[in-house]
């Protein structure tokens, strides 16, 4: 966190020569939005008097005539290096206000915040290190990714197999020139798909980086002539992309909360994850938010089918895993998010689950390895976006932490998006039965 004051804002962008301001937030499904303004509104902007027409943003008022305040937080200013040298362009985090100067509470900036003040009351702070995954793509004639490619490295692999590999190296210096601390890169498992890790921070500020990752490596990716997808699942037959979470919580003295004696789970992370695994069907639908998410999470491709955690790092069909270093490191690894989720809604409901865990003393769920020992079921997860969103509804959980407005405008759309795939006649359909029957 920054801590620039005003004064210190409206002084930066008249020595770095910042033509254009750009004041951020997202609608309810993670997709960016903006006002861009020149300094010379940069006051007004300041002061929380720039305004949008909601009728236009999904999760907001509907009604034409409704308006919304966007209120800078100072600390998110940073520059866009790939945008021209002369007249250049900075960015702004925004949360969202009514007339009256009150957070929205459709916003999800500010719904993540409230789970963040929760904690804090109960002593906790959270720091979340996000994983994402993607896929580089070539273009057609109009521009269009294609998802064939001719491209066949796999994990780990270097150029001249890894075809990506000077698209990553832009992307990090990018990232870099925006206070990223970029920990690694590499070529992913499927043929064209890449991940590069970064440290991270606050639940918070984890997630406006996760949005300012997606948007710096598909507009680094378009220079290459390539095009940057996050869907979970373009190429059947191959893994997909996810959204790895790793999440430490420490107490007001700076010790981690989820370490035990003698490398073990803390009670307090044991009920964690508890509480995770309690309500993980419904946030499903927050976390795996499209028809193409269940197609990523099925068995044999590395990534979690089950309702379950382990401490068996090879075990890829649990939804937690719990990572090997210890002590003050200790975490707890999510594996099931895909970076289509809105990062601060899907963030806020996973550490709410497992808040309620811990202030609920929840007795552990066993591990997976436990539960086949015992002969005991393991419950899948979500296999379908239906199955999502009939456990979201099932469940006043993820309701209470949104919202009741948020929550029904969720299951609406989601409810039409899954009428409309259930209504599409596939390919794969079209091969199996026209010719059988």
């Amino acid at each position: 966190m920054s801590g620039y004051s005003k004064k210190d804002i409206i002084k930066m962008v008249e020595e770095e020569d910042i033509a254009f301001i750009r004041l951020q937030f997202c609608d309810a499904f993670g997709t960016a939005k903006n006002i861009a303004i020149t300094p010379g509104q940069l006051e007004a902007a300041l002061s929380g008097k720039i305004s949008f027409i909601t009728s236009g943003v999904e999760g907001f008022s509907h009604n034409a005539d409704d308006e919304l305040y966007l209120r800078p937080d100072t600390s998110t200013f940073e520059i866009y290096p790939w945008r021209p040298q002369t007249g250049r362009v900075a960015r702004m985090f925004c949360m969202v206000e009514d007339a009256d100067k009150k957070s929205c509470a459709t916003d999800p900036r500010h719904i993540l915040k409230s789970v963040c003040d929760k904690a804090a009351k109960m002593g906790i702070r959270f720091e979340i290190t996000p994983e994402l995954e993607f896929f580089l793509l070539t273009c057609d004639d109009n521009g269009l990714p294609v998802a064939a490619t001719a491209e066949s490295a796999g994990y780990l692999d270097v150029a001249p197999s890894d075809w990506g590999e000077n698209v990553r190296r832009d992307i990090i210096l990018n990232l870099e020139k925006m206070n990223f601390n970029v920990i690694s890169s590499h070529h992913e498992s499927a043929p064209a798909q890449h991940e590069i890790d970064f440290e991270g921070s606050d639940p918070c500020t984890t997630s406006d980086m996760i949005q300012t990752f997606k948007m710096a490596v598909k507009t680094i990716a378009r220079k290459h002539g390539c095009y940057a997808t996050f869907m979970p699942k373009p190429r059947e037959g191959y893994d997909g992309s996810g959204l790895h979470l790793h999440i430490r919580a420490f107490d007001e003295k700076g010790n981690n909360i989820f370490a035990g004696q003698n490398d073990d789970l803390s009670p307090a992370a044991l009920s964690f994850i508890t509480g995770l695994c309690h309500h993980m069907n419904a946030i499903s639908l927050v976390s795996n938010p499209l028809v193409n998410s269940y197609k990523r999470l099925i068995s044999g491709y590395e990534a979690p089918t089950g309702l379950s955690w382990t401490q068996t790092g090879s075990n890829h069909t649990s939804m937690i895993r719990i990572p090997k270093r210890k002590g003050i490191e200790t975490s707890i690894e999510l594996r099931n998010p895909d970076a289509t989720c809105n990062p601060y809604l899907a963030i806020a409901l996973c550490l709410a689950a497992g808040l309620e865990g811990i202030e609920k003393s929840y007795s552990p769920c066993p591990s997976a390895e436990v539960a086949r020992s015992m002969n005991l079921p393991i419950e899948d997860l979500p296999q379908t976006l239906g199955q999502s969103i009939e456990a979201f509804k099932a469940d006043p959980f993820a309701r209470d932490i949104m919202g009741k407005e948020l929550a029904d405008i969720f299951i609406t759309a989601k409810e039409n998006e899954w009428k409309k795939f259930r209504s599409c006649v596939t390919q794969w359909e079209m091969k199996e039965y026209l010719g059988k029957y």
